[in-house]
């Protein structure tokens, strides 16, 4: 066993009070530079990606799981595994039951992208299901780099991770980072989705060097930025619908590039 076991019983005991506040603020997972994550899922496809997980929380009930024994089995050296009473891992988790377990990872230092990599800038996104389903849709789309303006919420907090489903460990995410800066340095196309974009999604070339600009699910996006667009772009919605939520935007940008790099390699001319 490569692992350092140990059992804690007690929801009184320090590490537990710790591990509390962890999953609850993002300012403690900032300060110790960490991220929870909740369930066999989450810390498997951190592990694929080549992940530390330096410190587990194991739910006792689950601790017979085959899949829990896999993932144990896969943990490096010098990790601690603490096994707790399900009744304690209750009163820590963030979900309505308690799952198999917990696990503390580093938050990612992601290095700086390719100049012309595509990516996405995401500004002031509150909305934890939002940005994990936008990190889900970028990951499953092949844009790797995402900018989170300071005004988002935590990238790293447990429901956003949940949201995610493992996209988190597939990308370069760039926190607090300066937006307009960004698009400043970028040479390629900058695209801004509005409601009353003047052109339409399926009229614009998405197959090269393209940042993706969404805004908050309120506000939409600054007029900052909105100055530094190449073009304001809308979807078309034929239909009824007011809107689309921010998520299912970007889905369908990101998507659209797909589509457009899909039928170039057809074509054989790719």
């Amino acid at each position: 066993m490569p692992y350092i076991a140990k059992t804690i019983t007690s929801p009184h005991n320090d590490e537990v009070k710790a591990l509390a506040r962890l999953v609850q603020y993002s300012r403690d997972r900032r300060k110790e530079g960490v991220m929870v994550l909740e369930g066999i899922h989450l810390a498997d496809a951190c592990l694929l990606a080549g992940g530390a997980l330096p410190r587990v929380y194991l739910n006792e009930a689950a601790a017979g799981k085959e899949e829990v024994g896999d993932l144990l089995a896969r943990l490096p050296d010098g990790c601690v595994v603490a096994t707790l009473p399900e009744s304690v891992m209750a009163k820590v988790t963030g979900l309505a039951s308690a799952g198999e377990l917990l696990a503390l990872s580093p938050r990612p230092q992601p290095d700086t992208p390719p100049a012309q990599a595509p990516r996405v800038l995401l500004e002031d996104i509150q909305d934890p299901g939002n940005l994990g389903t936008i990190l889900r849709s970028a990951a499953a789309a092949g844009v790797y780099d995402v900018f989170l303006s300071k005004g988002c919420v935590d990238v790293f907090s447990p429901k956003v991770l949940r949201a995610g489903m493992g996209a988190h460990f597939a990308l370069r995410i760039h926190e607090h980072a300066d937006l307009t800066a960004e698009l400043g340095r970028f040479s390629g196309r900058k695209l801004v989705t509005h409601l009353e974009g003047s052109s339409s999604l399926y009229g614009h070339d998405l197959s090269g060097a393209v940042a993706f600009v969404f805004g908050n699910e309120g506000a939409g996006v600054s007029a900052r930025l909105l100055a530094q667009a190449d073009a304001r772009i809308r979807i078309p919605m034929p239909g009824h619908a007011e809107s689309l939520n921010v998520a299912m935007a970007a889905t369908v940008c990101l998507f659209e590039r797909v589509r457009q790099l899909e039928t170039i390699a057809s074509s054989g001319q790719g």
